[in-house]
């Protein structure tokens, strides 16, 4: 059994641990903060959570872009036995939006945030008819970078167990966000089976770029460390995708033994990996490589240990797990120690209550999947079929979960928490099947679409391009194709269309836009269809599509698409001045399976969220301050860019 009973007993254990959690801000830059310092700046702040009127039972939202000073504010809300309200602060209009319906599912929340990012929300509101809704929030606003002094301590307010310590609400687009309920039991119930499950201890060090307001980032490598008494490492999220090569090139200098990232932070890492700048690289330190959050490929397990192993990587730290945060995080783990194990399956015999059949591997047929372990301690799971009956070894199915760990619902969403939970046991909303070494995940029993590590959800792409890309109510369906040796899906969009396919080009060009400047995300391909396969109620089979498109039904279409595409503008065209040529310069380096000319709008090339932020590191580099992310939404061309860079300057040498 645990030694503690709420999140608040372990930091108060650690009061006088010399272990302490650092925050990594730039190669250079790093903040050490003892365990024991954590306490005294929570209990500041709460001091002023319970100054505008938050206390204990009351939600407090906190939507910040600092580690650091996330950190404190957990902790903060921890103290006051406040439910927190973590949400990713994004960049884009769809994350403000995900903001406010969350905001809709509350009481009367606090919100624990800085300046920039509420005027941020603040600019939303106001173009969105929602500025009341900020106005009546701004009372019980805390903002962090307005606070100087933290030495009044607040009134601690012991939480029971069974009280919910925070709202972790999902880190993909969801037009209905669903926030899973966390009580101090769930959560040390599930740590406490991580810290078995991989002999954890004071000895290890951990190191992180996940963000703090995914279950992984916080609770695997934070909270666990902490109730261990494990000193350990957390690395901005955007610091991680400007600069991947930190995140190794940090495990190694702090002999970091624990280490975790889904599939896209193994692949960003891939990318820019070179050998011979690698001559310092030490990783014999690392015994557990955390592989999960998202499908794991196993080709590229394959191809990250191999590139590693001459810098000490040991293949048995390959770690592929099973989670979500209706556990708590943790479901499954593989044996520690051991090589990862994988099953080559019949691909075409994966549908629900069908009985698996094991290829050999290397058959054309077969498709390769990770074994992701048996259950954690105090942890159960289930193969049911549609009924909820219990499925054979190797027959695929529902993948059910319960136990002490697992949530008992859905915060303030009774039909969702119905929907999910029967007879104690809830539907995860994957499908897989148990094997001889453990459980197998399959893939979705719903058409979530996973790019760099975020899910996304095609509902909710479809109803943004109905409303802001002028197609018509279900004439697209959105959907995610992944090959077999790929680490991320493509995004696909098929739109419905009749007339000549020359008319199609501006319709394509709007939908790469609208979902890259809304959503950040790329769509590959934009697809003409004449029908739309639905069911007899309607709703689109987009299976279907995905299928049709995988058999290359679309290929003569997507040719002729490509022959017609004028280039979108001319790459060639001489940039003017110093300013532009040098931000031609980047684009082109980065972008370099698209030709761009300074006039071309970077969305409608489909430019990824990661290679946005990479550019943007490149022009911090030669203007450091000059600009922020979001500029590239109002200033889309190099030729506009450039124009306001050249604004900012001078302005600054005014």
């Amino acid at each position: 059994m645990n030694k503690f009973s709420t999140l608040g007993d372990v930091l108060a254990a650690r009061r006088e641990s010399r272990h302490a959690v650092n925050f990594i801000d730039g190669e250079n830059i790093e903040r050490r903060q003892l365990f024991g310092d954590l306490y005294n700046r929570a209990a500041g702040l709460l001091h002023h959570f319970q100054k505008i009127g938050i206390h204990a039972g009351n939600e407090m939202i906190v939507i910040v872009d600092s580690n650091e000073q996330f950190i404190d504010a957990f902790w903060a809300g921890v103290l006051g036995n406040i439910i927190l309200v973590p949400i990713a602060p994004g960049t884009t209009d769809e994350h403000r939006s995900k903001f406010f319906r969350i905001l809709a599912k509350l009481r009367q929340p606090g919100l624990c945030t800085d300046s920039v990012i509420l005027a941020r929300l603040s600019a939303y509101a106001a173009a969105n008819g929602l500025s009341d809704v900020i106005e009546r929030l701004r009372p019980a606003t805390v903002l962090l970078d307005r606070i100087e002094d933290i030495s009044m301590p607040g009134k601690i307010s012991p939480a029971g167990a069974d009280d919910v310590a925070f709202v972790q609400y999902s880190s993909g687009s969801t037009s209905e966000p669903k926030g899973v309920a966390l009580t101090h039991r769930n959560l040390l119930t599930n740590i406490g089976a991580i810290t078995n499950g991989i002999r954890l201890d004071a000895t290890d060090i951990a190191l992180s770029w996940m963000p703090l307001t995914h279950d992984m980032g916080m609770i695997g490598f934070h909270l666990t460390p902490l109730f261990c008494d494990t000193e350990h490492y957390l690395m901005p999220t955007a610091l991680f995708v400007r600069r991947p090569q930190l995140w190794l090139a940090k495990a190694s200098a702090h002999r970091a033994s624990i280490l975790c990232s889904p599939n896209f932070g193994y692949r960003h890492y891939l990318k820019t990996f070179k050998k011979e700048n690698a001559t310092t690289l030490d990783l014999s330190s690392v015994r557990i490589f955390f592989n999960g959050a998202e499908p794991i490929s196993t080709a590229l397990c394959v191809e990250f240990i191999a590139a590693m192993l001459p810098f000490g990587l040991k293949p048995s730290t390959m770690f592929p797990v099973y989670g979500l945060a209706e556990a708590s995080l943790a479901v499954t783990f593989p044996p520690p120690g051991t090589d990862y194990r994988t099953i080559s399956v019949k691909r075409s015999g994966l549908t629900p209550g069908t009985t698996v059949e094991c290829l050999a591997n290397g058959n054309p047929q077969a498709v390769t999947l990770a074994v992701v372990g048996h259950p954690v301690e105090h942890c159960a799971v289930r193969i049911a079929d549609d009924e909820n009956r219990e499925l054979p070894a190797l027959t695929v199915g529902h993948v059910l979960i319960r136990g002490e760990n697992v949530t008992k619902g859905y915060y303030r969403d009774e039909a969702s928490s119905l929907t999910a939970i029967s007879a104690g046991w809830l539907d995860t909303g994957d499908l897989g099947f148990m094997s001889a070494d453990g459980l197998v995940i399959t893939g979705r029993a719903k058409d979530i679409i996973f790019v760099n590590g975020q899910n996304y959800y095609p509902h909710d792409i479809e109803a943004m391009l109905e409303q802001h890309a002028g197609i018509g109510l279900g004439k697209v369906a959105v959907c995610g194709v992944r090959a077999e040796n790929d680490a991320t899906d493509e995004v696909l969009a098929f739109v419905l269309h009749r007339g000549d396919t020359g008319e199609f080009l501006p319709l394509a060009a709007t939908v790469r836009k609208t979902v890259n400047e809304l959503i950040g995300i790329p769509v590959d391909h934009v697809i003409p269809v004449t029908r739309l396969p639905k069911t007899t109620s309607g709703k689109i089979q987009r299976f279907k599509l995905a299928d049709a498109y995988l058999q290359g039904e679309f290929s003569e279409t997507m040719e002729k698409l490509r022959g017609l595409a004028q280039p979108a503008g001319n790459a060639e065209e001489i940039a003017n001045g110093t300013i532009e040529r040098e931000l031609k310069e980047i684009c082109d380096d980065l972008l370099k399976d698209k030709a761009i000319g300074v006039n071309d709008n970077i969305f409608e090339l489909g430019t990824s969220s990661l290679t946005l932020a990479q550019i943007y590191e490149r022009i911090e580099v030669i203007y450091p301050g000059q600009l922020e992310v979001t500029d590239f939404f109002d200033y889309p061309t190099i030729a506009e860019l450039a124009k306001y860079l050249e604004s900012r300057l001078k302005a600054a040498q005014a």
